[in-house]
């Protein structure tokens, strides 16, 4: 990911320094394990040297890979020369040990599962953060009326607490499904040998390094970790991604000129537009927009690299080296900016009751509908009865016409008048009598825990 889109923490975690690390603890304590457990040669006093003398350089590995063509042998002779230092001459040479029985995807994709968990619980502490900041939103708003939108025509009354509560619990939803990849799919780790037989390793030493790096050993890897515990996690990204999306789609609508009911923040200095002055543009949420395509598209490329040529190929390597790392730190960004957005948001609740009033009362279409059932007639009597004078308070508007207001239309229309008398039209055309019974909505809110 490109640096403008990438946080210090997360582009840490996929960081070839970082890989690096993860690469020398995974071979110290293999080193380790096999001298405690005696399964092979090693010796306490040799695994002690390599924990002490253990190191790389990068600078180094890149010369030797220049050579060699092959990442990990250029890791391990670099970490068997910082080993080897200090040893006297004529000495065994404790860097023999290292990476003994293994093969490349043990130490790779072990390495690869750890920085994934690393990076799902960065992601997962944003998340939750976002979440709590949605339900606190929702309450303060709880009682902020505004018009509920279908197909983007104007529906019925609600409150902008619920658009807020709805991101609250889609944010949980976005929880569980990374708790789930975490846990089912992504801490993982293998050191079972070239195809996944123990040939050369006990599975006591896997056990150890796994319980030592915080993974689980995986129950059957043939040589690799099967790479749709990979595409897994990608979906959770995927559609934690989504659901930024979702909330910056919403707010850029609520932003255009014509509603005007919410605004991303808009910071001093900071300038709209380099051609209209006037301009202040839902940049941010556009931003998060335009990088939940990145990830969501990264997700069919996790699938496409769970089909693998037998017991193993490096067709996905080449692949997931790039959207691994881009999912999550471009997935970090968003959270990052959608926090500031969120936190942020300005509110215009004169703008809500302007537009809620805007199609002169239709929007108690659905409340006429049912007093006129209830009144003794049919429900496609009552339908027609509705829709005429609806089509055409909405032709009036339209056409710019002044006209009647709905409920206006409906007093005049004898059908309709016969059967609704003034008190109940006064309860119809209540905006507060669609939400008597929200307060569920909230109730349940403010159980919901991050």
């Amino acid at each position: 990911m490109i640096d403008r889109y990438s946080r210090p923490e997360m582009s840490h975690i996929f960081s070839l320094e970082n890989k690096f690390a993860l690469w020398q603890e995974i071979e110290v304590l293999f080193a380790e394990a096999c001298a405690k457990q005696g399964k092979i040669g090693i010796t306490l006093e040799e695994a002690r040297w390599i924990r002490q003398h253990a190191g790389f350089d990068l600078a180094a590995i890149e010369e030797i890979e220049a050579v060699t063509n092959h990442d990990v042998i250029a890791f391990l002779t670099n970490l068997g020369q910082h080993v080897d230092a200090g040893v006297s001459e004529g000495d065994p040479k404790p860097s023999r040990w290292l990476h003994y029985g293994m093969t490349s995807s043990d130490l790779g994709d072990t390495a690869l599962c750890c920085q994934i968990t690393q990076a799902v619980d960065l992601i997962l502490a944003a998340v939750r953060k976002l979440g709590e900041s949605c339900k606190r939103r929702a309450l303060e708003e709880q009682g902020t009326l505004c018009v509920g939108r279908t197909h983007g025509i104007q529906a019925e009354p609600m409150t902008f607490g619920m658009k807020f509560g709805a991101w609250a619990w889609a944010l949980k939803r976005a929880e569980q499904r990374l708790l789930d990849a975490r846990a089912l799919s992504a801490a993982r780790g293998a050191l079972s040998g070239a195809v996944g037989s123990y040939s050369s390793i006990d599975p006591a030493l896997e056990a150890y390094v796994c319980e030592h790096l915080g993974l689980t050993p995986d129950p059957l890897s043939t040589q690799v970790i099967a790479r749709d515990n990979h595409a897994h996690v990608s979906a959770a990204l995927a559609g934690s991604a989504a659901t930024l999306e979702q909330i910056a789609t919403e707010i850029r609508a609520l932003q255009k000129s014509e509603v005007l009911e919410a605004e991303e923040p808009f910071t001093k200095g900071q300038k709209g537009s380099s051609a209209m002055p006037h301009k202040r543009n839902p940049i941010t949420c556009e931003r998060v927009c335009g990088l939940a395509r990145v990830v969501k598209a990264n997700m069919q490329v996790a699938l496409d690299n769970v089909a693998l040529w037998h017991e193993r190929d490096i067709s996905h390597s080449s692949a997931e080296r790039v959207v691994v790392a881009d999912s999550f730190i471009a997935l970090d960004y968003m959270l990052a900016k959608m926090q500031w957005v969120i936190d942020g948001l300005v509110l215009y609740p004169a703008n809500m009751l302007a537009n809620l009033e805007r199609t002169r009362g239709l929007i108690y279409s659905s409340k006429v509908l049912l007093v006129l059932v209830d009144a003794g007639i049919t429900r496609e009597e009552a339908y027609a009865i509705v829709q005429r004078n609806a089509l055409a308070v909405w032709d009036d508007i339209q056409q710019a016409a002044t006209g009647l207001s709905f409920r206006e239309r409906l007093e005049a229309d004898p059908d309709a008048a016969s059967l609704i008398g003034p008190e109940t039209l006064d309860a119809v055309f209540d905006p507060w009598s669609f939400l008597g019974t929200t307060s569920i909505l909230f109730d349940r809110l403010k159980k919901l825990e991050f």
